[in-house]
């Protein structure tokens, strides 16, 4: 069977749609299926080397709902996956229309993509459109790197040594977040070892720049393919309100987020009012609050494992196992 993956990344579109498609990917293939990703990766270099790695086909983006139609022929596509924010959805419905079904992975507005299956692995997700609906954090795509590191049990943190601090913004941080997050660490005057991911050499030079207090340091590291790893080392994780964040609560992590763009707002306020992380608010305007909370966080191994907890609770990891189920029942199905 052959799927194929219609997603892009970009400096400024950032790689989350890519990851949890190269998440779904890798249970396809476990599973004998062959994918193949159909994207425009604008040039990052992080995001190719993902699809290179796992030995992904990636062919171009074609740049019509015709193009799409005839690169699903000619790889003799079974379904296809779609997932972007700006694929005319013109070009879904011209896949449907030839006879393959589509899986659309969506967050909150479906953007009117035409599809079989609608996925939204979203917090508190309501779709209401669709042959099949897969809603909610039941269904939220997880790389293996993520869920082979999931503890048996929600971790505990009750050690007062200084707290690692672990702040990343997605492959690109396209909004360089970096800076700014780490000037607010060093505002809680709390004592901190943190691992700071630089997308670029711009952002690294800015990060050198903040200057630490005491009882305070600094690693600056470029982005690495070991992240969840170093995830699990940390007792604290800075990041942006995202698809990222249903990676740290099936690992456990106790979570402080930011939300950077406004499709970021729900999905932020639904996990903090849960208590499933942490909130800081928005980037470039964090308040004193801002660095109370993240004081709090460095201070309180009680009140980390709280969060932790209520995370590790809430995302199983098996949202993948869920979703390529779905898909290949329906791509197997008489059309």
């Amino acid at each position: 069977m052959n799927i194929g993956i219609r997603c892009d990344a970009g400096p400024r579109t950032g790689v989350g749609h890519l990851v949890r498609c190269v998440a779904l990917a890798e249970e396809l293939t476990a599973r004998g299926a062959d994918v193949h990703f159909l994207a425009d990766l604008g040039g990052v270099a992080w995001a190719e080397a993902q699809l290179e790695q796992r030995g992904l086909p990636w062919h171009p983006a074609p740049y019509d709902a015709v193009g799409l139609v005839a690169a699903a022929q000619r790889l003799g596509l079974s379904a296809l996956v779609v997932d972007s924010y700006t694929l005319p959805p013109q070009q879904s419905a011209a896949v449907r229309s030839a006879g393959l079904p589509v899986l659309a992975i969506v967050d909150g507005d479906p953007r009117g993509q035409s599809a079989d299956i609608y996925v939204d692995q979203n917090l508190d997700a309501v779709l209401h459109d669709g042959d099949v609906r897969l809603a909610g954090l039941d269904y939220a795509l997880l790389r293996s790197a993520v869920r082979e590191l999931r503890p048996a049990s929600a971790p505990v943190h009750a050690s007062t040594r200084t707290p690692k601090v672990v702040a990343f913004f997605g492959g690109t941080d396209a909004y360089r977040a970096a800076p700014q997050v780490a000037r607010l660490l060093t505002e809680t005057a709390a004592g901190f070892d943190a691992t700071v991911i630089a997308a670029d050499e711009s952002l690294r030079a800015e990060l050198l720049a903040v200057q630490a207090g005491p009882g305070q340091h600094f690693e600056i590291i470029g982005p690495t393919d070991h992240l969840p790893k170093l995830l699990m080392s940390a007792d604290l994780v800075i990041s942006a309100s995202g698809t990222s964040t249903w990676e740290l609560l099936c690992l456990g992590r106790a979570a402080a987020l930011i939300w950077v763009v406004d499709n970021q707002i729900q999905g932020y306020e639904r996990t903090v009012a849960r208590g499933y992380a942490a909130g800081l608010g928005r980037l470039g305007a964090f308040e004193p609050a801002s660095a109370d909370v993240l004081r709090t966080l460095l201070t309180s191994p009680e009140s980390r494992t709280g969060i932790a907890t209520r995370g590790w609770s809430a995302v199983d990891g098996l949202g993948v196992v869920r979703v390529a189920d779905a898909l290949l029942a329906t791509a197997r199905s008489p059309r």
